[in-house]
């Protein structure tokens, strides 16, 4: 889904919150519970305040009230002029009943309908029968874990699954502490030092000379390949596993010159893949 408009509806208590959590990961610029009357207005004004052609999501569904022929009238309209797509979340009554009675928080209908639980569960699922009719998408999250609904919602709403993660790689220096936040680290001490070399010491690992110091090691050359290989072999499962942010660590002793030499190397290949990915060197202005 390139542009528009896409509208997570379905049954309290089938992930909705989930689903639009996961598409806020990716960029989605999102709303919960949106009132149907102002969903054409909010289209109309969306790039008054919006950047870089965001994507929208919004949450509309048993909450907008009574009218609900008017929720099915305007989601037709959307359809017909290609400007949303409808994703329905579902799931049997029992996991429904199972997923309040464990939470204890209150179906919307309950309290607006004076009914039990499963009267409420029952009362939504007719009363958003044509929805579930008019979806493009029909999720039955019965049986699904948090990572595989979230891999269902972002496979139709993300055509590139390379979106879905935003990597950030970042140089530091072990004398300084290990990042907290690292997912991924390597630790590349194991070369020549240009700290302890004449004209290079106040260098650092984004100048040329620096580069050409570590990378004529032919070792660092192809321990890099083998860093590389291990990246591109893993980003995939990544994804598939649902994590959104990868923070990828390169430690040498000070941060200045190793570590930020492998970090600007590993940082252009993930770009040329076209991958999210920043790049950052958290100590090479530290002295001490």
């Amino acid at each position: 889904m390139d542009k528009g408009l896409l509208i997570i509806t379905g049954l309290s208590g089938a992930g909705k919150s989930l689903a639009l959590s996961a598409l806020e990961d990716v960029g989605f610029f999102c709303i919960d519970n949106m009132p149907a009357p102002l969903v054409v207005k909010f289209l109309e004004m969306k790039d008054d305040f919006m950047v870089n052609n965001q994507k929208i999501a919004c949450v509309i569904d048993i909450r907008n009230g009574e009218n609900n022929t008017e929720l099915f009238n305007l989601v037709a309209k959307l359809q017909k002029e290609n400007v949303a797509k409808v994703i329905f979340l579902d799931a049997n009554e029992k996991v429904i009943l199972d997923r309040y009675k464990e939470t204890r928080r209150k179906h919307p209908v309950m309290l607006r309908k004076n009914l039990s639980l499963e009267e409420a569960v029952k009362y939504e699922k007719e009363a958003l029968n044509q929805l579930y009719s008019q979806a493009d998408c029909i999720l039955d999250t019965s049986l699904l874990s948090t990572a595989q609904l979230k891999d269902r919602i972002l496979s139709f709403a993300v055509h590139d699954v390379k979106e879905t993660i935003t990597i950030d790689v970042i140089s530091f220096g072990f004398k300084f502490g290990v990042p907290a936040d690292v997912d991924v680290m390597f630790d590349v001490r194991c070369f020549l030092n240009p700290f302890y070399v004449k004209g290079l010491r106040e260098k650092t690992g984004n100048d040329e000379e620096i580069v050409d110091f570590v990378f004529s090691q032919p070792e660092a050359k192809v321990l890099l390949e083998k860093y590389i290989d291990v990246i591109d072999y893993s980003l995939p499962l990544y994804i598939k596993e649902g994590k959104s942010h990868l923070t990828i660590g390169f430690g040498c002793t000070g941060g200045k010159h190793r570590s930020v030499a492998f970090c600007n190397a590993l940082y252009e290949h993930i770009a040329e893949k076209g991958y999210k990915v920043m790049v950052h060197h958290r100590d090479i202005n530290r002295r001490k």
